[in-house]
């Protein structure tokens, strides 16, 4: 795991990697937003375990859980692997809650598979977090959130960004994880862009004000 932290520190970003990918590959993403130096910002960029693919003909990557299938929600995101990485995760902020990080400057982020871990642990913690920021992704569980999603969560606030052309987690996913959301009690924040399955400049903009936003106190 990558931890960036800096002295002062009171307010952290943990940032969750897609499939195939590690903490490494999302460090570019912080230095590009270039967020200032006061207040202090820890990142910390964990790394998923490898694991056998099953739509890689079981070659393995990092991946928070195996895909089974693009088709069908259930097999696309294993359940049992997305609950483990999930703990994994909760976790780590707990660790972050005992060093002196309060929850209100404690920030979830994540790019497609690890946007399903950021939301699927975000939704579920007895607490408020500063936000969760969920990039070219979509809902693992879906049916089960109504019965697991905590009062807490509700008030944590939510943003998802999405590309127009995403040939990966299909617009219509990112869409649809929005609207259980608010049929859960949230608010999420919405931006889409004409992208594919990636990160493009215009985003950064956006990503970057909404992130101070989130961490100004």
């Amino acid at each position: 795991m990558i931890d960036l932290h800096p002295t002062g520190a009171r307010h952290a970003i943990i940032w969750l990697h897609g499939l195939g990918d590690s903490g490494a590959g999302l460090a570019p993403l912080v230095e590009a937003l270039a967020l200032p130096a006061e207040p202090p910002i820890r990142h910390l960029l964990p790394d998923a375990p490898e694991r056998p693919i099953t739509i890689n003909m079981g070659y393995r990557l990092r991946a928070w859980y195996d895909i089974e299938s693009f088709d069908d929600i259930a097999r696309r995101a294993i359940e049992p692997h997305v609950r483990e990485s999930a703990s994994r995760i909760q976790v780590l902020i707990e660790q972050l809650m005992t060093e002196g990080f309060t929850p209100d400057r404690i920030l979830l982020a994540g790019f497609s598979q690890g946007g399903v871990i950021a939301s699927f642990t975000a939704l579920r913690l007895p607490v408020t977090l500063a936000g969760l920021l969920c990039l070219s992704t979509y809902l693992a569980a879906p049916d089960a959130l109504m019965d697991e999603v905590t009062e807490a969560a509700r008030a944590t606030p939510v943003c998802y960004m999405h590309g127009l052309y995403d040939d990966v987690v299909p617009l219509s996913l990112g869409w649809e994880a929005k609207g259980r959301l608010e049929q859960a009690g949230l608010t999420p924040e919405w931006h889409e862009y004409p992208m594919r399955h990636e990160i493009c400049m215009p985003q950064l903009g956006d990503l970057r004000a909404w992130l101070l936003a989130r961490l100004a106190t």
